[in-house]
């Protein structure tokens, strides 16, 4: 990869340095004024899977309102969180930026009701996970190049589709990145910044939706921490800006704990390189134990109040719904595919072909495709 890599000159030893990747599947000359993992953040902000994003449901569906989040503004806000993060502990930027962008490229439609949906159509014929699946987008399904398929993205930013684990995500093994118990840094930084932004940003939506209650949220033990330097001032705010600057100081609590939590964790484990990262006893990126109990009782609040609402519910059911029965229809008459996805029924097989057609989707063309296949007045 040679000496002089862009942007890495004060990494720290244990930091995962382009110049030690393990490469591409399919090899290529690397530029000299891009390392190679951000010629990776680049190929995926170009990708077709990350254009989608935008109209793929992160709780709320898109047409709902214009200020909920989206998949495609949740990964820039879980990037954004994972630059701060590395650049605090010295470690890959460019890398830790790639993987939170690539994060959720195999998402379904409907967020996790799609995925779930997803699972059990696939139940028998190899499963459905969305975290495999993005690894199958960027080494398969994009086709941006003539001289191989998918985006041939760096092994380090592939592994971390494997190695994405949270209370969402717990993709199967990978043999190929069988490389150590843990994962690199960057992509435990990816981790914990995707856990702090949905955990903030769900807050935030289900406060401005009126499912969740402030009186309810201002009762949480992370809240009160994050807003008691505010004092009285707080209560003489207008609501909009007690949650703009709860969600705010919410988020800096929350960095700020991981930063130095990290720090004594990296000291303690003594690691001085990626190779120790890798084989290291436990994960070194991670909260305080004053902070986790308080983080996890957040999560529980949202799993209650804001994920089991009827309103999302309601969405919910009808999104898978829609999923199995455009499945049904495609299986049932694969001439009902368009051209190329009926090739690739013929090379995978029907129901992968049908999986990945349906799960790159966004919400609002699954909805245009059902209007299409069963609404008997609706042009195909």
């Amino acid at each position: 990869m040679g000496d002089l890599v862009p942007g890495e000159t004060s990494l720290a030893p244990y930091a995962a340095h382009a110049r030690d990747s393990r490469g591409r599947r399919h090899p290529e000359a690397e530029q000299p004024f891009r390392s190679i993992y951000q010629r990776d953040r680049d190929r995926i902000i170009h990708s077709t899977a990350f254009r989608r994003l935008e109209y793929k449901t992160q709780v709320f569906v898109n047409r709902e309102g214009d200020h909920y989040r989206t998949r495609l503004t949740h990964t820039l806000e879980v990037a954004q969180i994972a630059r701060s993060l590395a650049r605090a502990l010295n470690l890959n930027e460019d890398l830790a930026e790639a993987v939170a962008l690539a994060h959720d490229l195999g998402h379904t439609p409907f967020g996790h009701s799609g995925e779930s949906a997803m699972a059990e159509l696939m139940a028998e014929h190899g499963g459905f996970e969305h975290n495999r699946q993005g690894l199958r987008v960027v080494d398969w399904l994009e086709q941006r190049y003539h001289a191989f398929p998918g985006l041939n993205l760096s092994y380090e930013v592939r592994e971390a589709f494997a190695r994405h684990t949270t209370q969402h995500d717990h993709p199967a093994a990978i043999e190929e990145f069988n490389l150590g118990a843990q994962p690199l840094l960057e992509v435990q930084v990816s981790i914990v910044a995707d856990e702090i932004a949905y955990d903030n940003h769900d807050i935030d939506d289900g406060l401005a939706s009126g499912i969740l209650r402030e009186s309810e949220v201002e009762a949480l033990g992370l809240w009160q921490r994050a807003i008691a330097p505010l004092g009285s001032e707080y209560c003489r705010l207008s609501p909009h800006l007690r949650r703009a600057e709860g969600v705010r100081r919410l988020i800096h609590l929350l960095v700020s704990d991981v930063i130095e939590t990290s720090r004594q964790t990296i000291a303690r484990l003594r690691l001085t390189s990626a190779a120790d990262v890798r084989f290291a006893p436990e994960k070194a990126i991670r909260f305080s134990k004053e902070v986790e109990p308080l983080k996890q009782e957040l999560e529980s609040f949202l799993k209650a109040k804001f994920y089991q609402h009827y309103r999302v519910i309601r969405m919910t059911k009808k999104a898978q719904r829609f999923l199995r029965e455009l499945f049904a229809a495609y299986v049932e008459d694969p001439r009902l595919l368009p051209t190329d996805w009926q090739q690739l029924a013929d090379k995978d097989g029907l129901h992968r072909a049908v999986c990945d057609y349906i799960s790159g989707m966004t919400d609002r063309y699954a909805e245009e495709e059902y209007r299409k296949l069963f609404h008997p007045f609706e042009r195909t």
